[in-house]
């Protein structure tokens, strides 16, 4: 597809923060299945992340969910965003492009004074839009537990 053809089509995406619209059995279902930064995610979880964060849903004209972001917030200093995705037969169409942008663009994300992000392979896609690799990496510290979701289903946890 011509980078013209991914322009015109990216236009006619809508992309809401209404969880009513959005296909949860099909987000859960990639997270669950696909992701590899959350497989085996179970449907409980899910819901309860949906519930503490604000999401946004990529809709094709027909209605048709296409991608998905999700943002952990406070809305006030500080935002994390994860969870972005778009379904394999819409990538390489600018969604991932319009669903940024939208969440840079929303009112509650503004002025924050710190806004992150991990990726393994969509670096160049975040830093068109500011985002940077973190100035003092050795402040950052974190608790990764990356087979929580398996120990929890299996009632090790």
């Amino acid at each position: 597809m011509s980078d013209r053809k991914k322009e015109e089509s990216a236009k006619h995406i809508v992309v809401s923060t209404d969880v009513s619209l959005f296909d949860l059995d099909r987000i859960h279902g990639f997270l669950h299945h696909e992701a590899y930064w959350c497989k085996g995610l179970p449907r409980e979880v899910f819901d309860r992340s949906l519930a503490h964060s604000l999401c946004f849903g990529a809709f094709l004209p027909n209605g048709e969910q296409a991608g998905f972001a999700r943002i952990i917030s406070d809305r006030a200093t500080f935002a994390h965003l994860c969870d972005v995705f778009v379904f394999p037969a819409w990538r390489g169409q600018g969604i991932s492009k319009a669903l940024i942008e939208a969440v840079l663009a929303h009112p509650h994300l503004k002025g924050l004074r710190r806004f992150t992000l991990s990726t393994t392979d969509a670096s160049q896609l975040y830093a068109r839009y500011g985002f940077r690799r973190p100035a003092q990496p050795e402040r950052l510290m974190e608790i990764a537990s990356p087979r929580a979701y398996e120990e929890k289903e299996g009632g090790a946890a």
